[in-house]
């Protein structure tokens, strides 16, 4: 067996019973995709994600990647290069690509339920293999010229990358200087260095295409000044792709990581050697916008990884728990001569494995329920219909992707290393289990696509107040239908209720600071201090939510269930029970810790830190 546990029966009961999945299949865009494909699909993932893709896992993170200084190749190693062939020949690359440049329609709740697994067994797997995804971007925003780019990127299986930040920038991209200068003749030449651009190279592909963030000569400053250019590692035939030669992008180091060490993080440069020749992407000068259709795929996906990892870790602790003998029963530890238990009936590894149980079932739920939101805007994009239905629904996907990446990446990477690895003890501190190895891994979650800090900041300046809080409202008040609905499990749903009114009330402080900060601007201050707070309460209050809609579903199914499922929905019930009355109350005292903010620590000296 390799490291590699995939949890489908609870991707099932979240996509199905929970969700109604079912509903969406075999009609509309989704015509050609039933249940039983659907399940076809997943099986066939998971039987792949725990053999053929986990078999490299550990072994490409002790290799890692081969890089020659002198000619700017990174090189993979074989057994991961396997695990990568495995993954395109089985062709689940199709579920990324247009529809007619061969791509499978599928809903986006399939798609990102499919990507748990891969994310799961071999993260840099998917990374490697997103070049399909970023065709798509490239077809639909681009020219006829950018369209047949995407078909050969597809057709050849060529490579993607980002290039946002650059050495001096970081996480400021509008501080970026890499510059673009216009040739005339429909190319462009870049010069500038990128740093941290994951999947910079390798030998999987023959080809890679940077999409590289630039500024033209006479564009403005910042992010409204920068272009997106499609720049290639080697040029090609447009008709054919038959490859030319090399193009000026070369890689100069390959960043030295405490984890995902077979993911090749590079620097680069463009345009010393030779020129670094580009093509502008639409050919219009609107970067930042464009360059956000890849970020938000990104976001999700990262968001996605890093929640299936926890899911990977508290199975592997499970199983762990149910094995390792030590110690007396609790009730019988005077008793020196009592019998030695496995460590699951002690209390404390009980708690520690309902926390991982909770979250990890519950942000399977949030990223689950983020990808139905993208089901119904396919739909209605499909439709045509209903304009302001359909903005509703982007508007609340946008909301709720931060919380996707920033609360799911944080919580995750936490509790993998408090609980997951804890169980363990000593040994989950070894490379004996693989839990060292996603704690070093899941880290990045936090880091990639923007900081855990500038999720916070998104989250509350773009998706509540520049909203309008229209999206918060949306789906604050389905929260409270819910909790004041009654019924089964009325007691969690009045603490569901309670701690919504403290969010909204903290929300509401913190929306009255931004306004005072118009007279006082150092009111702003407050709100900057809070931000990561408020979207840990609100990604906590949306998964007790879902948590408590599963614990429904379940009690529902209790009595007819068969032996074999009265424990799966036992275990809804108990994670609903223990996340709302462990976790909720926080709540109340984070509402206390936002309104009584002051300014203290934003006026101590630097050289009192």
């Amino acid at each position: 067996m390799t490291h590699y546990i995939a949890n489908l029966r609870d991707i099932e009961f979240t996509l199905f019973d929970l969700l109604k999945r079912d509903e969406i299949l075999e009609k509309g865009p989704f015509a050609e995709v039933d249940r039983a494909t659907a399940m076809g699909m997943l099986e066939e993932v998971k039987r792949l994600s725990e053999v053929d893709l986990a078999a490299s896992f550990v072994e490409s993170d002790r290799l890692g990647v081969d890089f020659n200084p002198a000619t700017g190749d990174a090189k993979l190693p074989e057994s991961f290069k396997k695990s990568y062939r495995a993954y395109m020949d089985g062709e689940w690359w199709r579920i990324d690509a247009p529809a007619d440049l061969g791509g499978t329609v599928i809903p986006p709740s399939l798609r990102w339920a499919i990507a748990e697994m891969i994310l799961g067994s071999n993260p840099s797997i998917h990374i490697y293999a997103s070049g399909t995804a970023f065709a798509h971007v490239a077809h639909m925003l681009g020219t006829e010229r950018d369209r047949n780019v995407a078909r050969l990127m597809i057709e050849r299986e060529w490579g993607a990358t980002m290039m946002l930040t650059e050495p001096d920038a970081g996480s400021d991209v509008g501080a970026g200087r890499t510059k673009a200068v216009d040739q005339g003749d429909g190319t462009w030449h870049i010069t500038g260095t990128k740093r941290f651009i994951t999947s910079g190279d390798s030998d999987l592909t023959e080809n890679i295409i940077h999409y590289v963030l630039a500024r033209r000569e006479g564009g403005g400053p910042g992010t409204k000044g920068l272009s997106l250019f499609l720049i290639p590692k080697f040029m090609f035939d447009h008709k054919t792709g038959e490859l030319g030669k090399r193009n000026g992008v070369y890689v100069t180091k390959i960043e030295h990581k405490m984890g995902l060490n077979v993911s090749s993080t590079c620097e680069m440069n463009l345009g010393e050697k030779e020129p670094a020749v580009g093509y502008l992407l639409g050919d219009v000068h609107e970067g930042i916008a464009q360059m956000f259709k890849v970020i938000e795929y990104a976001r999700m996906m990262v968001g996605t990884k890093a929640i299936a990892t926890l899911s990977a870790g508290y199975l592997q602790a499970l199983a762990y728990a149910k094995t390792r003998v030590q110690g007396p029963d609790l009730t019988k530890a005077a008793d020196k001569a009592s019998p030695r238990v496995t460590i699951i009936h002690h209390p404390d590894v009980r708690r520690s494995l309902m926390v991982q149980k909770s979250y990890a079932e519950a942000m399977r739920a949030l990223v689950l329920y983020t990808a139905s939101i993208q089901d119904e805007i396919v739909i209605k994009q499909a439709s045509g219909e209903d304009p302001t239905k359909l903005a509703e629904l982007e508007a609340l996907n946008d909301l709720l992707l931060p919380i996707v990446k920033g609360y799911g990446s944080e919580r995750s990477w936490t509790l993998l290393g408090t609980e997951s690895l804890q169980t363990f003890g000593g040994s989950g501190f070894t490379q004996d289990w693989p839990l060292e190895q996603y704690v070093r891994d899941a880290k990045i979650d936090t880091l990639y696509e923007g900081t855990t800090a500038i999720q916070g900041l998104d989250f509350f300046f773009r998706k509540i107040v520049k909203d309008g809080g229209k999206a918060i409202r949306k789906i604050g008040k389905e929260i409270g239908a819910a909790a004041a609905s009654g019924g089964t499990h009325a007691d969690l749903k009045v603490q569901l209720g309670a701690a919504l009114n403290e969010v909204n009330t903290a929300i509401g402080s913190m929306v009255g600071m931004a306004m005072a900060s118009q007279d006082e601007p150092k009111e702003i201050y407050k709100v900057g201090l809070n931000t990561s707070r408020l979207l840990m309460n609100v990604g906590d209050i949306i998964c007790a939510w879902l948590l408590i809609r599963q614990a429904d579903v379940a009690a529902e199914k209790l009595a007819t269930a068969s032996e074999k499922d009265k424990a799966f929905y036992q275990g809804k019930i108990a994670a609903a029970k223990f996340y709302v009355e462990t976790v909720l109350p926080h709540i109340a005292v984070d509402r206390a810790i936002i309104e009584k903010t002051d300014n203290s620590v934003m006026e101590i000296p630097e050289n009192a830190f």
